[in-house]
């Protein structure tokens, strides 16, 4: 179970800097405007970095995770490749440098060298970075837990209740304490609104990889599990209105959308995901992703549904809840 995503924090005056620099994840990415404006820096922020890990890296999704030290300080670096983007291929082909690797018949490759504009890599800091965010991104086995509506009530609620997740960083976003330039829609009732933002994990560039986020503005709803059908209202207003948003601002359709809640989440307070179907967000597979039209037609059926049922999800290896459900003979 991924730990809550990191509150932006501030640790001198390098930090303070980096933080009007560097955009953050939650987690998740860490993460929600369509502007997509972006503020360039005078100086190489990260020049600074000290590399003592390579956490995990991904020849697939052209990635890799970074643990170290910036600014005297405990971080974790992510840096992503963007994607190639269809509007830039001419400039791309045209403009690039080109060096023969191989010609054999039809078949040749090269490697090419593009302009610096198109050869970006989107880098995300977290930074104080604590042992959890550490783990959190380190490679590691995962194990899938079956947990019943009374392992919930013994073990997964005492667990979170212990760990005192902060979410401090959700409510700066309803507050517009933070990030309310990035704000894509907002219905601003507090029983069944929400924020509607770009995930960070989006780099807005781009529909073929959308993800937005919708927050609700009710705060208690920690995860599936405490949805009755009292919240119906709720998530029927997020799947409407965030649909409609979406279409109107990027021109998707909801039959070219994903629209589901992860149990377990990566944070402690109710949150939808919008992605393009097709694309393989993080998260998106069958044993995590409760498609959002499920949870409501669930609801309608037995208000009490997600109390007693029986759900099941995967923890890594080093995860603290892992641990709770061996000691309690259910793994």
């Amino acid at each position: 179970m991924a730990d809550a995503l990191a509150k932006r924090q501030t640790g001198g005056d390098e930090i303070n800097e980096l933080s009007q620099k560097v955009k953050r994840v939650k987690a998740d990415n860490e993460s929600k405007n369509g502007g997509g404006q972006t503020e360039e820096s005078p100086e190489n922020v990260l020049s600074g970095f000290q590399t003592s890990a390579v956490l995990s890296d991904s020849a697939r999704d052209k990635s890799i995770f970074l643990h170290g030290q910036l600014a005297g300080q405990e971080a974790v670096m992510i840096l992503e490749k963007t994607p190639i983007r269809e509007d830039s291929l001419a400039e791309l082909l045209s403009g690039s440098k080109l060096n023969l690797e191989m010609r054999n018949d039809i078949y040749s490759t090269y490697r090419l060298q593009p302009p610096p504009h198109l050869n970006e890599i989107k880098t995300t800091v977290v930074c104080p970075a604590t042992e959890k965010h550490v783990k959190k991104y380190q490679r590691q086995e995962s194990f899938l837990v079956e947990e019943r509506g009374d392992d919930y009530q013994s073990i997964t609620l005492p667990y979170i209740q212990e760990q005192r997740f902060s979410v401090q960083w959700v409510y700066n976003i309803l507050e517009k304490k933070a990030e309310a330039d990035r704000i894509v829609y907002e219905d601003p009732d507090q029983t069944v609104g929400f924020v509607l933002l770009p995930d960070f994990k989006w780099d807005q560039k781009q529909v073929d990889d959308l993800y937005l986020i919708a927050i609700s503005h009710q705060r208690g709803i920690k995860s599936l599990r405490d949805l009755t059908s009292e919240h119906i209202p709720l998530l029927q207003n997020i799947f409407q209105k965030g649909k409609e948003a979406i279409l109107q601002r990027y021109n998707m359709p909801f039959s070219k959308l994903r629209v589901y809640l992860h149990y377990q989440p990566s944070y402690y307070h109710l949150h939808v995901h919008f992605t393009k179907l097709g694309y393989e967000a993080p998260g998106c597979s069958v044993e995590r992703a409760h498609l959002l039209t499920d949870v409501i037609q669930n609801l309608q059926s037995d208000p009490q549904y997600y109390k007693t049922r029986t759900l099941h999800f995967p923890l890594r290896a080093d995860d603290g809840l892992l641990s709770r459900f061996k000691d309690a003979g259910r793994l």
